[in-house]
């Protein structure tokens, strides 16, 4: 490992990258990063993968090195931020190479952006997306069965609306059990009015208006749910976990099958660096994550942790 290359990445992360790793270059930056510091690897064993006709419909997925192709993991699919108007699913694989090896197939999923993915194709694309890898992901050694969907800002609402409104998943040919868990991290879920340039953009054609907002389609039995924020954020506020929780619960979801999260000190943008190697600080994020996944899709379920040799997720005690 070059060791003075990692140091030198890090330096120019540190300077002020915080804010800058949602561009598609630092991005870029921060998967090298994760690449020297972390050891366990992530093979790319389909990507990118065309689920559409657009450019921007397309996918990758990883699993841990030397899987073989029948092993029937659980799977995680991750859905990317950038306010719906950029990013690129292609330079997440950090988030591969971090969660692989703890026994998943990971698929990194892309979508329509700009004016091409203003509401609803964002939603079109993430069931697009879900429609091939249930039909597909066993071939890549992933279990159709057994899905969760995570996602990072615009990602997190666009993997939330998923899971709580079925008329996406429907449009599909997929039952609203298709989805066996969701992590939203930094997640906008009630954002009315609409009061960023971002949001107006994506959302102010739409009619109702709110019929945009995750919280209007709570139900008890959605599955269940992560919901993750920094106390920090200040690009889309930490009320919005609550928000959804409390809207859940008053819809008849039992209070086990949500878990809610606020990381102290965390804005909007370390929280999914977080999710790389060099910037895990105490490692809370992951930890949190791994094991809500290993609850819900993971947890008893022997038999594909020990076709794979990979042990279920493992969660050190917190260390604040």
């Amino acid at each position: 490992m070059n060791w003075i290359v990692a140091a030198l990445i890090l330096a120019a992360l540190g300077a002020g990258a915080w804010y800058l790793a949602i561009t598609a270059q630092s991005v870029q930056t921060l998967n090298r990063a994760d690449a020297l510091f972390t050891r366990a690897n992530a093979e790319l064993v389909a990507g990118p993968v065309a689920f559409g006709e657009h450019s921007q419909q397309r996918l990758f997925v990883h699993r841990a090195a030397g899987i073989p192709a029948h092993a029937k993991l659980p799977v995680m699919v991750f859905i990317h931020g950038g306010s719906w108007r950029s990013g690129d699913p292609e330079p997440y694989a950090y988030v591969a190479r971090n969660f692989a090896p703890l026994g998943y197939v990971l698929v990194l999923a892309g979508y329509r952006l700009g004016d091409d993915g203003k509401f609803p194709g964002m939603l079109q694309d993430g069931a697009a997306a879900l429609r091939w890898v249930n039909d597909n992901i066993a071939d890549y050694g992933g279990d159709p069965s057994r899905i969760a969907v995570t996602g990072h800002s615009a990602g997190a609402y666009n993997a939330v609306m998923l899971a709580l409104d079925p008329q996406w998943l429907a449009a599909e040919g997929l039952g609203k059990d298709t989805i066996d868990g969701v992590v939203g991290i930094a997640g906008p879920y009630d954002f009315l009015p609409l009061d960023s340039d971002s949001t107006k953009a994506a959302f102010s054609h739409a009619h109702p208006l709110e019929s945009t907002q995750p919280i209007l389609f709570a139900r008890a039995d959605a599955p269940p749910m992560l919901l993750m924020t920094g106390d920090e954020d200040t690009t889309v506020r930490p009320r919005n976990v609550p928000a959804l929780a409390s809207a859940l619960v008053q819809a008849g979801m039992p209070d086990s099958r949500i878990r809610t999260s606020t990381i102290p000190g965390m804005g909007h943008i370390p929280i999914v660096m977080a999710l790389a190697r060099p910037f895990e600080q105490n490692g809370r994020v992951k930890r949190e994550i791994a094991e809500f996944l290993d609850a819900v899709i993971g947890a008893g379920q022997a038999t594909p942790n020990e076709k794979s040799g990979l042990p279920s997720a493992v969660i050190q005690p917190e260390n604040e």
